[in-house]
């Protein structure tokens, strides 16, 4: 599998993926009704951001966005959010995405990274950022109107980077 920068020819691969996960409302606090103009918005990073694609055999299966979670006294810590499509689930595309913002925000020499709404529901993906040595370090009680199971918590993962080993990547985005 191939991790690369998304490219504006990416879009007709990624959308209906992006779609998909924010239509279900059961994993991003993205508004389901969302537009594909909006999404585009969303979820195409601008500089110092990055959008990348996980493509295998010529089909994008996944896609994430990093950049720094806040502007000014913030800037020093990085984000990223993981869309991965749904027949590619369970085949490592999560992780892959994972590893490489790890390493693209260790490149860029952020102090750590930090998802700001987890769904506690989202036990995959909370398993998931646990492997990669991220911790839950708050919980806003109720926070997401879950499909089926009503308000649950959206979960704050952060982990410090100074530790990250190498892991082989090479950052050419």
């Amino acid at each position: 599998m191939l991790i690369r920068r998304f490219a504006e020819a990416d879009w007709p691969q990624v959308w209906p993926i992006v779609r998909e996960v924010v239509r279900a409302a059961d994993t991003f606090p993205y508004d389901p009704r969302m537009t594909e103009e909006q999404a585009h918005e969303i979820w195409v990073e601008a500089g110092p951001g990055l959008t990348v694609v996980a493509v295998e055999d010529g089909r994008v299966r996944g896609t994430a966005k990093m950049g720094p979670n806040r502007p000014g006294p913030g800037a020093h810590v990085s984000t990223a959010s993981f869309m991965v499509a749904a027949d590619a689930r369970g085949r490592g595309v999560g992780g892959a995405l994972c590893r490489f913002a790890l390493d693209w925000a260790r490149w860029h020499e952020y102090a750590g990274m930090q998802f700001n709404a987890v769904a506690a529901s989202n036990h995959t993906a909370v398993a998931l950022y646990e492997r990669h040595g991220f911790e839950v370090v708050g919980t806003v009680p109720g926070a997401f109107a879950h499909p089926t199971l009503g308000r649950v918590g959206l979960h704050v993962m952060y982990r410090e980077l100074e530790d990250l080993s190498d892991g082989g990547h090479t950052i050419t985005a």
